[in-house]
Parts: structure tokens; C-alpha cells; sequence
């Protein structure tokens, strides 16, 4: 079998080049084990840092490319003997002859034969596999296995491959005869990106359109060039920074080449179907897919370096680099539309069976399944309530048709009080009057012992009970931002009638409404008292932003009144509440700082204030 020389040739360093000089370093401890591993994703410049390295490393180097043919042994076996003859001419030359006998012996004499030239060999050299992924045959792992076992101190070798080879590697690792390169170390720093951009490429960006395109390729080199090549001749720069991303031509057919179209059918399927996810994880997407094997694909994928990230120590959730996931998803969305709702209602079944409320409602509402996303949200009001998280409520409702929200008076209410926290009172007062009509008409049918019509849509009995007196709540909130104070108080009585005293976070509202509110009218001891008793009920509910807020607002009653180490001793205990949540920049903490700086500027106590 003639020997293909360009296998062997050992790749000339680029005339322009970032400089690597800590991979380099890394890559030159290796010298002193016995195998170093560069395994990464495409693109991401395995051959070409390499390459670069021993040109530079002080040793001999043998080179071997490998590609599809070489799974056959015979192929394989010449060729590395090929490359072990550009180090010493003699070096396998009993292994050629058995090779080319009647009857060759097995790989393991053959590799024998090898191990002995290269003990007898005067130097010390390098021995690099590129491109190792390429082969699947199990007796070249068998062989490599069996090479490293028995290797000679003279030989080092080098794997470059896109995923992981079935190499004793823990074994290695453990006995510290293996040094590892992997896509966290190979992707550019802002630096290296910046000098390819700039120095290499010449593009002559600033350091904002740099720092914008490092972020958005995660410092995948590939990525980088692509991006360079796409903006070379445009005009408006910043534009394109702006909208590079996964569907870019360049970057599309570099993907589906050297990734997509490799894959097998299944495992197509598999990439395609999941890009609908942020995170990955086997059983997820094992739901999403309708199949059994996500974890061990998920696996083969890390092994193989598919621009999947592992997002934990355990292994168990991942995700897509992101630009890999924007060309899976333009390919899902151009060779399986029908499907993609499917999909996001699967995941949203998953994440709901699973007590991920946000993504559940998340994927349900990318399906267009707004029914059951508006299901999801009635059941998340009770967390999202503890938690004030109104601006998130808000995002949901928004993106769920109106007519939709309409007919659920649970969700009306938590819509107007979302609205309210916003400032928005016109289209609070609007959402409360559409709950308050539902509440009429239901009471109406109920006493008449008719049906409630089929649009009427309750999934939280309990939270369903619970309306009259959070309507009377928000309307004395909404009374009391509008000025008008005994509204605002016949509101909050109604509330305080209305909600058991059990339950504290509306209960502990409307006390504090109703302190407010006499705080308005002059009634400062009646606030104090009132304001105090509320917000010590909001407190025992959870809602702790909402207690460091009320802390500012009792401190500023107790200012009034003249009361200062009161208001100091109210102001610190707001902040302690803060840092022992461990996140004393909770909504609040600022205007504490604020307060608290008033009061020693009372004192005269100026540098404090500061």
C-alpha cells in the first residue's frame, strides 16, 4: 500500500498568529507525561496550536493526519511507522516486514516490534495523532492503550480530536501521566481575540465592538474568523456586531458542515429537537425527544466536543454554545416547523412535573399553548406574592392575550396589583373593575343555582376566595396614591374584615395601608401603632423586601414625631434584615443608607453621615 506523504507533513506556522504563550507553556509540561490530550470542539484551533507548539518544543516531531481510511489496521499500522521513519530511518523496519508477510502477526506483536526500535532510539521525540476523531474502529483504542501501557520514556504522544477517545483517561489522570487541553482553554481571552481581531485580521475595531463579538462567540476561534471574514467591506460595523449571530451565513455552513452533517440520523435528531432548551438534561430531554437515552447522548456529545458546556460538576445539566444552539434552532424551525410547539409544550409538561414553575410557563407560552400558560401562572401566584416578584408576573400576563386573562378573575387581580406596583393606575383601576364583575356574576348565578358560564375560569379555589379582600386592598392602595384619604381607609377596613388575620401578607397590607393612610391624614401615633403591626405581619409572611421597605417608612413616622433613635434603631434593624438574607442590596437597602445619613446629619455627626 503506496504511503500518502501529505499524512505526514507536520503544519507550517502561520506568518500572522496569536501568541499563546501560557497554552504553549502548558503544552511543554506535558513533555514530561506521557500523553497530552487536546480535545475540543471544532474551530477552536487544535491543529493550528499544535502545530505552533512544536515547532518551538526542542524536539523531533512525528506527524501523522489521520482520516476515514485509516480505521483499516494495515493503513493505519504503515502510516505510523511512516511517521515514526521521519524521526530514525530505522525505527519499524521489522514491522514493515511483518506487515507484508504472508501471514502478519497481530497488532499488539506489531506494536511490540515498534516499542523496541523506539527504546533503542537515541532521543527523546514527539508523536502527534491529528484529527483522531475521525476513526471509530475499536482496535485502534485497544492498540493506543496498549501503546501507552508500554510506552518508552524516549516517546511522547499527542491526541488532537473533537471528542473524548475510549482511552484508560481516569487511569491517566489519576497516576499523572496525562495533561489535558479542553474548549475552556482553548477559546481566545478578550486579549487574544482583541490582537486577532485587530492584528491579525486587520479590522481595526474599537475595544466595545471587540469585547461585544468576544462575548457572543464565547472566544470560539472559528467563530472569530467568520465573524471577521462577514465584516470585512461592510460599512456599518456596529450593526452587524449587533446582529451577529447563528444564522450568519458563514457561520451556518461552517456548523452544518463540520458538525451537523457529520452526525448520525438519531443523534441529528437528538441536537435539533433540544435546541429548544437553555439547559440540557437527560431526562428532560428525554421528555422533549419522546426517547430513552438522553443522558448517554448527552455524554456521547461532551465526549465528542459538540459545543455542549457542562453547567455542573456532576454532569448533569448542560447547554449549547450559543451560537451552535441559533443554527440548531434556524434548522429546526426550516426542516421541522410543525414540530417546534410540540416540542416546548413537552418541555413545558416536564419542567411543570417538576416544580420549575418559570421555565414551565415559559415553554408553554414559546408553544403559543396560552391556556395552559395562563394554568401555570394562577398556580405561580402564591410564590411569585411572597417573593414580590411582580415584574416578572407582569412579563407573563403581557405576552397572554387579553381576552384570554379576562375571563380569569384570579389572574385580573394579580394583573391589577402588578400594574399598580408599576405605577400604572389607569389600566389597574381596569383590571380590578373586570374582577369585581366576574365576583358580581358569579355570586348572581351562584344564588340562582345556575352554572357559570364556560369562559369563567378558576384554577385556585383558594386563591379565588381570597379576591374581595385583595380587591379592597389594592383599592385602598389605589385611594391612597390618588389622594384620597378616606377612601383609602374605608378600603382597608373592608380589607381588614374581609382577609383572615392568618393570612398575613394581604392582612399585614391593609393594616399598613390603613397606618399610611392616617399617617396622611395626621393621626401619627395611630400610624406608628398600625404601620408597625402590618408590616411586622408582612414580615412573618416572608415578604422581606417588603419589610425593608416598611422600615423605611416607620423611621420617617418616628422622624415626624420626633422619635430619632427610634427611627435610627427601625433603620438598622432594616438593614440587618437585608444582609441576613445574604443580599443586602434588596430593594430598599439604599434609601435605609439615605435615612439613616439624615439622622446623624441631626446629630451634627457629619462624618457618619457621609
Amino acid at each position: 500500500m503506496p504511503i500518502i506523504s501529505t499524512k505526514l507533513y507536520i503544519p507550517l506556522p502561520r506568518s500572522k498568529a496569536v501568541q499563546r504563550p501560557c497554552l504553549i507553556e502548558q503544552l511543554n509540561e506535558g513533555l514530561e507525561r506521557k500523553l497530552t490530550l487536546v480535545s475540543a470542539s471544532a474551530g477552536f484551533g487544535k491543529t493550528t496550536l499544535v502545530g505552533e507548539w512544536v515547532a518551538g518544543c526542542g524536539r523531533p516531531v512525528a506527524w501523522l493526519s489521520l482520516d476515514e481510511g485509516d480505521n483499516d489496521a494495515a493503513r493505519f499500522l504503515q502510516h505510523l511507522i511512516a511517521a515514526l521513519q521521519t524521526i530514525g530511518e530505522n525505527v519499524g523496519e521489522s514491522a514493515i516486514r511483518a506487515l507484508k508477510s504472508q501471514h502478519p502477526p497481530s497488532i499488539e506483536s506489531i506494536l511490540t516490534m515498534l516499542l523496541n526500535d523506539i527504546s533503542a532510539h537515541p532521543r527523546t521525540f514527539v508523536l502527534v495523532l491529528d484529527d483522531y476523531h475521525v476513526l471509530d474502529a475499536e482496535w485502534l483504542d485497544d492498540a493506543l492503550s496498549f501503546l501507552l501501557d508500554h510506552l518508552p520514556p524516549q516517546l511522547h504522544l499527542v491526541i488532537a480530536t473533537r471528542e473524548n477517545p475510549q482511552l484508560p483517561l481516569a487511569r491517566l489522570r489519576a497516576r499523572g501521566h496525562l495533561t489535558e487541553l479542553r474548549d475552556s482553554d482553548l477559546r481566545f481571552t478578550p486579549g487574544e481575540a482583541a490582537a486577532f481581531l485587530n492584528q491579525v485580521m486587520g479590522l481595526g475595531l474599537t475595544e466595545d465592538e471587540m469585547t461585544a463579538l468576544e462575548i457572543r462567540t464565547e472566544g470560539w476561534i472559528a467563530g472569530l474568523q467568520l465573524a471577521a471574514l462577514s465584516m470585512q467591506g461592510r460599512k456599518d460595523i456596529p450593526a452587524f456586531i449587533r446582529e451577529f449571530a447563528g444564522d450568519n451565513r458563514y457561520i451556518m455552513d461552517y456548523l452544518v458542515e463540520e458538525v451537523l452533517q457529520r452526525q448520525s440520523g438519531p443523534i441529528r435528531s437528538f441536537l435539533l429537537q433540544n435546541s429548544i432548551l437553555d439547559r440540557l438534561h437527560g431526562p428532560l430531554c428525554d421528555a422533549v425527544t419522546g426517547q430513552k437515552e438522553g443522558i448517554a447522548r448527552l455524554q456521547y456529545l461532551e465526549r465528542g466536543s459538540f459545543f455542549v458546556v457542562p453547567l455542573d460538576d456532576r454532569r448533569q445539566w448542560y447547554r449549547y454554545h450559543h451560537l451552535f444552539a441559533e443554527v440548531l434552532s434556524v434548522h429546526l424551525r426550516a426542516d421541522q416547523p410543525d414540530q417546534v410547539a410540540d416540542l416546548h409544550r413537552r418541555a413545558s409538561i416536564w419542567y411543570e412535573q417538576h416544580d420549575m414553575a418559570d421555565e414551565a410557563i415559559r415553554h408553554a407560552l414559546a408553544a403559543e399553548d396560552f391556556a395552559r400558560g395562563a394554568d401555570l401562572v394562577e398556580r405561580a401566584i402564591p410564590a411569585l406574592r411572597r417573593s414580590r416578584q411582580e415584574a416578572v408576573m407582569l412579563g407573563w400576563l403581557k405576552a397572554i392575550p387579553d381576552e384570554l386573562v379576562r375571563c380569569r378573575p384570579v389572574l385580573c387581580v394579580w394583573y391589577a396589583g402588578a400594574l399598580l406596583a408599576g405605577g400604572k393606575l389607569e389600566a389597574a383601576q381596569d383590571w380590578l373593575h373586570d374582577a369585581e364583575q366576574w365576583l358580581v356574576r358569579a355570586a348572581d348565578l351562584r344564588e340562582r343555582q345556575q352554572a357559570l358560564p364556560a369562559e369563567f375560569v378558576v384554577v385556585d379555589e383558594e386563591e379565588f376566595r381570597r379576591l374581595p379582600g385583595l380587591i379592597a386592598m389594592y383599592r385602598a392602595g389605589l385611594s391612597l396614591v390618588l389622594g384620597d384619604v378616606l377612601a383609602a381607609m374605608s378600603h382597608a377596613r373592608r380589607a381588614l374584615d374581609l382577609v383572615p388575620e392568618d393570612d398575613r401578607l394581604p392582612h399585614g397590607a391593609a393594616t399598613a395601608l390603613l397606618g399610611l393612610a392616617c399617617w396622611r391624614s395626621g393621626e401619627l401615633e395611630e400610624a406608628r401603632r398600625m404601620f408597625a403591626e402590618g408590616i411586622s405581619s408582612v414580615q412573618q409572611a416572608g415578604a422581606i423586601s417588603d419589610a425593608i421597605n416598611g422600615a423605611i417608612a416607620l423611621a420617617e413616622i418616628l422622624m415626624a414625631q420626633g422619635r430619632l433613635r427610634e427611627a435610627m434603631r427601625t433603620y438598622e434593624r432594616g438593614l440587618q434584615l437585608a444582609e441576613d438574607q445574604g443580599e443586602p442590596n434588596l430593594r430598599g437597602t439604599a434609601d435605609i443608607y439615605v435615612g439613616m445619613s439624615e439622622l446623624c446629619r441631626e446629630h451634627n455627626d457629619l462624618h457618619a453621615a457621609t
